[in-house]
């Protein structure tokens, strides 16, 4: 029975013969799968879509078919400082998701809890303007020119009052 559950952590903590086989790799604060593939797993990082994803692993010369867990920790610390440190460096300005940034006119990209608190700076500054869709923000109304006449009702059920007979 010990032979049983011993086999099973090891199959949990290795594959492949001696290689280390990670199930969880934390990049910039966020845990990713590690058997996914890597173009997959980046995904998982707030700020990184499939596209930037395959550029990353383009960059880097790695394998995209390859499970994320089965990386070295060479490789993992080159796409580890790749995402963090270099990423406005290496992609052209228009692969990147904050271009002429309002507050310091740089090409940034934002990553995990950065992209949340510049949407909630942008929208803040969109309200002490007092421009239509900061307006909208305000009210808690629809603010992409969506229909309301009948939908995105919120409190009160309005309904239709029928007279008694």
């Amino acid at each position: 029975m010990l032979a049983k559950y011993l086999n099973i952590a090891y199959k949990l903590f290795f594959h492949s013969g001696d290689r280390m086989f990670k199930h969880i790799v934390r990049i910039t604060d966020t845990d990713l799968d590690g058997n996914r593939n890597v173009v997959h797993a980046l995904t998982g990082i707030t700020g990184i879509g499939i596209r930037m994803a395959r550029s990353i692993v383009n960059e880097l010369g790695l394998d995209d078919k390859r499970k994320l867990g089965t990386l070295s920790d060479e490789e993992i610390e080159k796409l580890r400082a790749l995402i963090e440190e270099d990423i406005e460096k290496r992609f052209p300005a228009w692969m990147l998701n904050r271009r002429a940034d309002f507050y310091s006119g740089k090409d940034l990209h934002l990553l995990s809890k950065d992209v949340n608190f510049a949407k909630m700076l942008d929208i803040e500054r969109m309200m002490r303007m007092k421009c239509y869709r900061g307006v909208r923000h305000a009210k808690g109304k629809k603010v992409r020119g969506q229909r309301t006449r009948s939908t995105g009702r919120k409190g009160r059920t309005i309904g239709v009052v029928r007279k008694k007979t």
